[in-house]
């Protein structure tokens, strides 16, 4: 469960490789967490996230109130179809507000 960080021009790219699950859960937050406390613009590009459940969620959800506690918008890109499919079963891709997007990838599979 990778997360690499990209900064430029006061924004911050942190990209999510791997699983989003209860068993990567603790580790992830942790991460995040420490990433939202920045005051910088953020997007988390999910596009290489593989798996994810509601503790994956919980994550990102956790992530979003913190970007707002901190009057900094936080933008989901690149979701992947398990993001995809964990938001529409829980209905919640218009709480985050971001256009979701498939890749070329995921309209062919």
């Amino acid at each position: 469960m990778p997360i690499s960080v990209t900064n430029k021009n006061g924004q911050s790219l942190l990209h999510i490789e791997g699983d989003m699950t209860i068993y990567t859960a603790a580790d992830m937050k942790n991460e995040l967490m420490a990433h939202m406390a920045q005051p910088c613009e953020r997007e988390i590009d999910l596009s290489e996230v593989s798996e994810m459940d509601s503790a994956g969620l919980q994550i990102l959800i956790l992530a979003k109130r913190e970007a707002e506690k901190h009057g900094t918008n936080l933008r989901l890109t690149g979701h992947s179809r398990a993001v995809l499919d964990v938001l529409d079963m829980c209905n919640l891709a218009p709480y985050f507000g971001d256009p979701v997007v498939l890749s070329c990838n995921e309209k062919k599979g």
